[in-house]
């Protein structure tokens, strides 16, 4: 190699580096600006008081770490909901249960959501347990002073009502209760300095209270409450609050502090604070999906590295050693030759297959029998290199006419855009592609359909991969691609709609 060419590639290398620097430094400075500026605007979170001492500590952990301010706003569950109701302000909300996400969702109040941990209701008492509790009737003992928190307001109060209640237990304990406080912490603090004896917390709360312990009852087993964070539909910073979402929610940061405060934590993304999510998809999908991605980048701060091709093409690079974070295929055939990368995958669309042909039909082609016409110039999908190319292999088989049709195709492509560019230029005068390559063609091309062959219809699965270092962040990705605004991009296309909201199955890695 003569050394201009080696200083030339030595050169692009150096610009390359330079771009991605200035990507990175970019996205950085719309989270927050340069990270010594103490001068943004502060993330809001409302927080249950049972986080609150994990929570400081993550504070603690974000502020140095990132230089973005986190202030924070404790209190009862469902009194910080009332307060999102009511003023429309915050940026995030981590209630104790994930019941009161769900109330939030129903009310527009809340929009992405991370889970972050689980933590068990027991019985809060004085080290050593004085007064000998150690069963459910042990709280109803006569002597025996017990504090709740309020049911109406805080989470381990409203779950332990419920569950209580389905036993028929509920009224009982509640006659017996001497008070009953505003937030989980009062309850503890209550019986550390001997207002009560006795009170129901959740474990959790006591890894700061060293002279108290917890008594696990038979009767609160199904008490139990999943933690997960979510983000306030109405901030003014959706970029910054999912930034902060995912430090706290990453199992080497926030993750690892709930661990060390006794929480039961679930599996998280690593951290970093920009990640860059890889992601293969079939060629057809790209106009439906494109848009959707770059408003996901837009609003995580995130880049997601998109790789577009015929999924034969695609499944040969994966299997060659290239594993992207989620992959969305043309096919079910395609998903099914990587079933080591990805777990459980979810049908997301459907395509059909169509016969294009020029404006005004003018060869009068109706089905797939007069592809077989001496003369005609036909083009399809490469059998090896895409769904498409496949799947009509698959129709031109069940239809009677593969030898005939194969004997007038001039051009096998992996991607049907370049049929419809071939089409548009006069190369050819008939292809088998996807009715989704017409719809940006309408124009110019007229499209056929194939009748009575059901094998014509391709179904699309999305996949999130065994491996990946972004689950969490793979599964969001999808629930965008789910969104009511992304099915309308899909039905533009042509494409025909299969799934509701559910998550692709993420197994943990081995």
């Amino acid at each position: 190699m003569n050394r201009p060419l080696i200083a030339m590639i030595a050169s692009l290398a150096v610009l390359v580096g330079l771009l991605s620097v200035m990507m990175t430094s970019d996205r950085r400075t719309r989270l927050g600006g340069d990270p010594e500026s103490t001068g943004a605007v502060p993330i809001m979170l409302y927080c249950a008081a049972s986080n609150r001492a994990v929570m400081e500590a993550i504070r603690t952990d974000y502020e140095k770490e990132t230089g973005l301010r986190l202030e924070i706003q404790y209190g009862p569950s469902q009194t910080l909901l009332s307060s999102i109701d009511v003023s429309h302000t915050g940026d995030l909300y981590l209630p104790a249960d994930d019941s009161y996400l769900t109330m939030a969702r129903t009310k527009g109040l809340i929009d992405e959501t991370i889970s972050l941990a689980r933590q068990q209701g027991v019985v809060a008492v004085r080290k050593g347990n004085p007064k000998s509790i150690t069963s459910f009737d042990g709280l109803l003992r006569d002597g025996v002073r017990v504090v709740q928190a309020n049911p109406d307001a805080t989470a381990i109060g409203n779950i332990s009502r419920q569950v209580l209640q389905d036993q028929q237990l509920w009224a009982t304990l509640d006659q017996a209760t001497t008070a009953y406080r505003t937030t989980v912490t009062e309850v503890a603090n209550d019986v550390l300095i001997g207002a009560a004896d006795a009170g129901i917390v959740y474990d959790a709360v006591l890894h700061t209270y060293p002279d108290l312990e917890y008594v696990e009852l038979r009767e609160l087993q199904e008490a139990a409450s999943d933690i997960a964070i979510g983000v306030v539909s109405s901030t003014r910073q959706p970029q910054r609050a999912l930034h902060c979402a995912r430090y706290i929610s990453a199992k080497d940061r926030g993750l690892k502090r709930y661990a060390e405060f006794s929480f039961r934590v679930k599996e998280g993304d690593e951290w970093t604070d920009v990640p860059e999510l890889a992601f293969f998809a079939g060629s057809m999908l790209r106009p439906a999906i494109d848009s959707t991605i770059d408003e996901f980048e837009e609003r995580e701060g995130v880049l997601v590295t998109r790789v577009y091709n015929g999924c034969g093409i695609l499944v040969a690079q994966m299997k060659a050693g290239q594993h992207p974070d989620a992959y969305f295929a043309c096919d079910t055939e395609f998903m099914q030759q990587v079933p080591d990368l990805f777990p459980e995958p979810v049908d997301v669309s459907q395509n059909e297959l169509v016969i294009l042909v020029q404006k005004g039909n003018p060869h009068d082609i109706n089905a797939l029998q007069d592809l077989t016409r001496s003369g005609l110039r036909v083009g399809v999908g490469h059998e090896k290199q895409c769904a498409m190319g496949w799947l009509t292999q698959n129709t031109l088989k069940e239809g009677g006419v593969q030898e005939e049709v194969m004997a007038n195709v001039t051009v096998q492509t992996p991607t049907g855009d370049m049929l419809v560019n071939q089409l548009r230029t006069g190369s050819l005068d008939a292809a088998v592609a996807y009715l989704s390559n017409a719809a940006g063609a309408a124009e110019y091309l007229d499209a056929i359909r194939i009748r009575g062959i059901e094998c014509s219809v391709a179904t699309q699965p999305f996949a999130v991969a065994q491996r990946s270092r972004y689950r969490q962040l793979s599964i969001r990705l999808f629930e965008r691609i789910c969104s009511t605004e992304s099915q309308q991009h899909f039905q533009a296309e042509g494409f025909r709609w299969q799934v509701g909201r559910k998550v692709p199955a993420v197994a943990s890695p081995e």
